[in-house]
């Protein structure tokens, strides 16, 4: 691994903690909406809705849409698509996820990791 993926990784990581942590405030939390299997990771680096609600829904278009700033930033600050960040970002949340919250698979269905 090179030194400009290492540093892009890394980065990452913090952008995606980052935001991660500034959904503590509301009614569901990332990680409440996580257990209650509401919501899962996706091989795109973005967050999707397992089970239909409004909670759910509104909490999956902030975090996205906060994702997609974050990943356009990183791609023109790392001279890379948006693809490329998107799917070092799928690879990392859907690894980083914990056992027992959903994710979505290859076939495009949602699974307990």
């Amino acid at each position: 691994m090179n030194n400009l993926t290492k540093k892009f990784i890394k980065k990452l990581t913090c952008a995606v903690l980052v935001s991660a942590m500034t959904f503590s405030a509301w009614a569901i939390s990332l990680g409440d909406a996580k257990k209650q299997g509401l919501v899962g990771e996706m091989q795109n680096g973005y967050l999707g809705m397992v089970v239909e609600s409004a909670e759910a829904k509104s909490l999956v278009e902030s975090v996205n849409k906060k994702r997609k700033s974050i990943y356009i930033n990183l791609a023109r600050k790392n001279k890379i698509t948006i693809q490329q960040v998107t799917a070092l970002a799928g690879k990392k949340a859907l690894a980083k996820t914990q056992s027992g919250h959903f994710i979505k698979n290859t076939s495009g269905k949602w699974i307990k990791k």
